[in-house]
């Protein structure tokens, strides 16, 4: 995966653009509630999925604070604490590209009909099963590049790599991405972004009026209060709204 690094540009326009700082915490102190929850354990060490969702809020400069109290919650130290469950919707989103949209929900009823709505308004269609044309990934993100930094990567057990001027990135199996983290921590390098994602198998390139009509219908997707990621088999090297 050498070349432009599509994951970067995505991050760096949702950080640009999403303004609603309180929502973003709110998204992952759920994330953290719920994976306390389901795995039994206010302790990273042996939760897997609490360490990956405190290593997402990481990414995105969660207060402490909040992660404390959410961590409580999800161990019922504290009261007015709701239970989420994690629902994934399949579909087709605009110039037919494959869409998946993991949501955390305490009302199935209420997050299906949003997340319909979003796709019946911007020429979405949530029907078909599109799971099998995605790959569950770790992926990192290392706020350097250089030949030094592929070395480590590979070193670590990178799977795949793509450059940017600014930073690198690098893919490993799922099970791996902790392993390689700390590796790459143990040779000096910081991560500015450690989790779990999605990748698709093969990408669709799209003209671009047609990727940004995808980079809307994420966004209104990402907009709304219950789904926590978006993942596309889209190419949007080519949308406008991209560029910096």
């Amino acid at each position: 995966m050498a070349g432009h690094n599509k994951w970067s540009q995505i991050k760096r326009k949702k950080a640009a653009n999403d303004n609603q700082r309180g929502k973003i915490i709110s998204k992952h102190i759920r994330a953290i509630q719920t994976a306390v929850r389901e795995g039994g354990s206010g302790d990273a060490s042996i939760n897997v999925g609490l360490k990956n969702a405190l290593a997402a809020a990481k990414s995105d400069n969660v207060p402490a604070d909040n992660i404390e109290r959410a961590i409580e919650r999800g161990l019922g130290g504290s009261d007015g604490a709701a239970a989420f469950e994690t629902v994934v919707y399949e579909g087709y989103g605009p110039a037919g590209v494959a869409m998946m949209v993991e949501a955390l929900t305490d009302n199935r009823n209420r997050t299906a009909g949003e997340i319909r709505h979003v796709f019946s308004k911007r020429g979405g269609n949530l029907s078909g099963s599109v799971a099998w044309q995605f790959e569950s990934k770790g992926v990192i993100v290392i706020p350097a590049t250089g030949d030094d930094v592929t070395d480590a990567a590979i070193e670590a057990g990178a799977e795949d790599i793509e450059h940017d001027d600014e930073s690198t990135t690098l893919y490993t199996a799922p099970t791996e991405l902790f392993a390689v983290a700390e590796s790459l921590q143990a040779a000096g390098l910081e991560t500015s972004v450690c989790q779990l994602t999605k990748v698709p198998q093969t990408v669709t390139e799209l003209a671009p009026e047609d990727a940004d009509k995808v980079v809307g219908f994420i966004e209104a997707l990402e907009d709304l209060d219950d789904v926590q990621n978006v993942y596309t088999t889209a190419d949007l090297e080519n949308a406008g709204s991209l560029v910096d």
